[in-house]
């Protein structure tokens, strides 16, 4: 959706996505500004500029299929950058990168506010500080990654480790405590996971305070390219108008980078290190730096992000790792030993991770828990060529310790109950706190090792090793 046209051109050239619109001479559309043509059988097809090519020709990225263009077509020059509508009326609704409804309920109405999906962010004078805690109920991401109110979160994963279920739990475990604005941006998943968000959120009862965008896999590069700006322009809306707290969910920021990719590919662009785009940085950072907070109200992102290969120094990755506070590291060797969820204790990190923000206890907690599993790490080597028995009884007594930790931070989810069968567990720090200490501190080093693992509270897993004592004294 876009604002009224100003003048006309027409297409001279269709390749693929990428179309040349020549107009008349010395009035060129801007780099960004949308254009529209009108089929009548196959509805409006949006354009975006994004090169001028000579006194009168412009390149633009089409953002739905262009079967079936053909050249002399008019095409409108809307002025302006894309408009989406924003605010209550989006609610409860399924869009795509236009902000056209696909979930085959009512039209949006004709009168809805409209918003660009290209702006700058706010300055840094009217942003707020980030120092508040966003409380999940995850023990192993409150404990050592905890995430800001109006920051920035990063789930940094291979292929299967796990951060769509870990995004959908966060979802999950912020529905019940969190009072504000959803806004899910799908950016290049699979239709099947869409159809999945729609039908959690509605059994969960949250539909309603949730937006979902999606530009699928199947969609062209430049849908998908701009997903995350219309999912930006509803956020900044809930921001800024009706000063509510926006949660800005995106699954999954490589697909954006790689999205921009093709669409550089597309235009005829050089590629720059290991084939990206050699506006790589650029396309990053104009996202991230529009995910802020102003002084009455905050979006706070949750993003998955795909590390190929699992190759965490992909430019990509880098790119995005940059601009997140906190950084959760999902690790395949943790996933293969079944320690779910599979987020890397020593990788993970957090800015908050501060005495003065979190309280001396926390911060001491963590680290104590960090240097206890490192260190088991580091034997690893060791224990698998000669068995534990070469280690000294202070050494295997931190390793035991170490273990029990790594089991004690899993947790049962409640998006797997249908597959484990296992309740889900939402926990208070103090609790994780509590529990670490008395691991670290020697309480559990008579227990089965079983009995930490995929429990809640400290106190679950206490009452768990009592039943099995008594189990095996009955047998």
């Amino acid at each position: 959706m876009a604002q009224g046209p100003t003048h006309f051109g027409i297409v001279v050239a269709v390749r693929g996505a990428v179309v040349d619109v020549a107009f008349p001479s010395g009035s060129l559309p801007a780099i960004n500004t949308a254009l529209e043509i009108d089929r009548p059988d196959q509805g409006t097809l949006v354009l975006e500029v994004q090169a001028q090519l000579d006194g009168t020709t412009v390149r633009a990225i089409a953002l739905q299929s262009t079967n079936g263009l053909a050249r002399g077509v008019p095409v409108q020059d809307m002025g302006g950058p894309i408009k989406v509508p924003v605010g209550a009326d989006v609610l409860g609704r399924l869009l795509d990168v236009g902000g056209v409804p696909g979930d085959n309920k009512a039209p949006l109405p004709d009168d809805i506010p409209l918003r660009p999906i290209h702006r700058a962010p706010p300055p840094l004078q009217a942003q707020g500080a980030v120092s508040e805690v966003f409380r999940t109920g995850i023990k192993v991401i409150d404990l050592l990654a905890p995430l800001a109110q109006g920051g920035k979160a990063a789930m940094f994963g291979g292929a299967g480790v796990g951060k769509t279920v870990l995004v959908m739990e966060l979802i999950h475990a912020m529905a019940s405590e969190y009072n504000g604005i959803s806004v899910f941006s799908g950016v290049g998943e699979r239709s099947r996971e869409g159809h999945e968000m729609l039908l959690d959120m509605t059994e969960a009862g949250v539909l309603d305070r949730t937006v979902l965008i999606y530009g699928q896999m199947n969609e062209p590069p430049g849908a998908r390219w701009r997903v995350p700006m219309t999912a930006l322009a509803i956020s900044e809306y809930f921001r800024d108008e009706e000063h509510k707290n926006v949660l800005l969910l995106m699954d999954n920021v490589f697909r954006f980078v790689q999205a921009g990719a093709e669409v550089s590919g597309l235009l005829g662009r050089l590629p720059s290190r290991v084939g990206y785009q050699p506006t790589l940085a650029t396309e990053v950072a104009q996202l991230q730096e529009r995910i802020a907070s102003v002084k009455d109200a905050a979006v706070t992102a949750i993003e998955a992000v795909y590390v190929p290969a699992d190759d965490f120094t992909d430019p990509a990755v880098m790119a995005i790792a940059s601009h997140v506070d906190s950084t959760v590291v999902l690790s395949r060797t943790m996933a293969a030993d079944g320690m779910y969820p599979a987020i890397d204790p020593i990788a993970s990190s957090s800015i908050l991770l501060d005495p003065q923000i979190m309280g001396e206890e926390h911060v001491s907690v963590a680290n104590r828990v960090r240097e206890a599993i490192e260190h088991y790490r580091e034997l690893q080597d060791v224990i698998s060529l000669l068995g534990m028995e070469e280690l000294g009884s202070e050494e295997r007594r931190m390793v035991e310790r170490a273990r029990r930790l790594q089991r004690f931070l899993t947790q049962p989810f409640a998006v797997t109950e249908g597959f484990t069968g296992i309740e889900g567990r939402s926990v208070e720090i103090k609790d994780t706190i509590a529990g670490c200490k008395a691991i670290l501190e020697g309480e559990t080093d008579t227990w089965d090792e079983a009995s930490l693992y995929m429990v809640g509270s400290f106190e679950e897993a206490r009452a768990k090793e009592e039943a099995a004592r008594k189990g095996q004294k009955a047998a």
